[in-house]
């Protein structure tokens, strides 16, 4: 187990002087994010995963090395999932291009800190009641089989019990007020349309984390690799986002194949303390294959009609 405090420490300043550069240099002003920006901040990104991961690996050895990478492509590609939420959320309440970076910026560092909340309860129920792991395995072959078998499933944002329950207390303005999420307006302070894109944003990547931070723990109960691999897979989700959303409907088997990723590591979790427990490296080559053979197989045999998106009639948040 990586333990020194300094090391977390050191993270984790690194981390905010990343975001700190991000917002208030690369993105200071508020523009659209094209295609080739989204590539280029997307191989940054991983880039400075595998740049950390020699670090883990000189520091810790091969074993944590590989532990980081499995994990990280886990979590890197369970986060696919999001785009399909965040493309759906952008559609539905007509949320303007160049403001879908502040969404996704503040969305996302929200999700870190939610994250390393679960994460350290994840590792504390681990560490005192060792049978929880083989809830986990349950919960995720469940849920991977929910996934393979449903592949499609309509949200309806305004259905949302905490968004319903947040405009009880606050009101709401009747279009957005630019890049702003509070606004006061004849003495009132009001939410703008643009702050309840970022709660259901935030509250999509805690349903999804449910998800992926148990899947992690299948590989390794190490809270350092658990921790770092999830922020660096989070950190690269919002170039992914403008880099994939256009084409994701051409992925139509990814979610077949994340289905099978997590059966698939619901059942490592399970074999962990018998005789036929999985090696990390057999499952890294396994995930990765799975994932390469989706994306392959949906490029083949594309969709016959494109998926319908509902547009909203205009920027107002649906009432309840």
């Amino acid at each position: 187990m990586i333990d020194n405090p300094w090391l977390w420490i050191g993270f984790n300043v690194f981390i905010l002087l990343m975001l700190a550069l991000d917002l208030g240099v690369f993105h200071r002003k508020a523009h659209v994010v094209q295609f080739r920006e989204a590539i280029a901040w997307t191989i940054a990104w991983v880039t400075l995963a595998m740049l950390f991961n020699m670090g883990v690996w000189y520091y810790a050895g091969a074993q944590k090395a590989l532990e980081f990478t499995t994990g990280y492509v886990i979590e890197y590609s369970l986060s696919v999932d999001n785009i399909f939420v965040f493309a759906m959320l952008f559609s539905y309440f007509a949320v303007p291009p160049i403001y879908q970076h502040r969404v996704l910026f503040w969305g996302i560092l929200g999700a870190l800190v939610l994250r390393a909340i679960m994460i350290v309860a994840g590792t504390v129920l681990i560490t005192k009641f060792a049978w929880i792991i083989y809830f986990f395995g349950a919960f995720l072959i469940i849920t991977g089989i929910k996934m393979i078998v449903k592949r499609e499933e309509e949200i309806h944002p305004e259905r949302n019990p905490v968004v319903r329950w947040f405009k009880k207390f606050m009101p709401v303005t009747i279009g957005y007020r630019g890049d702003k999420f509070f606004v006061r307006e004849n003495g009132i302070r009001m939410a703008t349309p643009l702050f309840v894109v970022l709660l259901l944003v935030e509250i999509s990547d805690v349903i999804f984390a449910v998800d992926s931070i148990p899947a992690i723990f299948a590989v390794t109960k190490d809270p350092f690799i658990v921790y770092t691999s999830n922020v660096f897979a989070i950190l690269g989700l919002r170039s992914l986002y403008f880099a994939l959303a256009g084409v994701m409907d051409k992925f139509h088997y990814l979610k077949i194949g994340l289905g099978v990723v997590l059966t698939f590591v619901g059942v490592k979790m399970l074999l962990g303390h018998t005789a036929y427990k999985i090696d990390t490296l057999v499952s890294l080559g396994v995930i990765v294959f799975v994932l390469a053979a989706s994306i392959v197989v949906s490029l083949l045999r594309p969709k016959k009609a494109e998926m319908h998106i509902a547009h909203a009639p205009d920027v107002t948040p649906p009432q309840p």
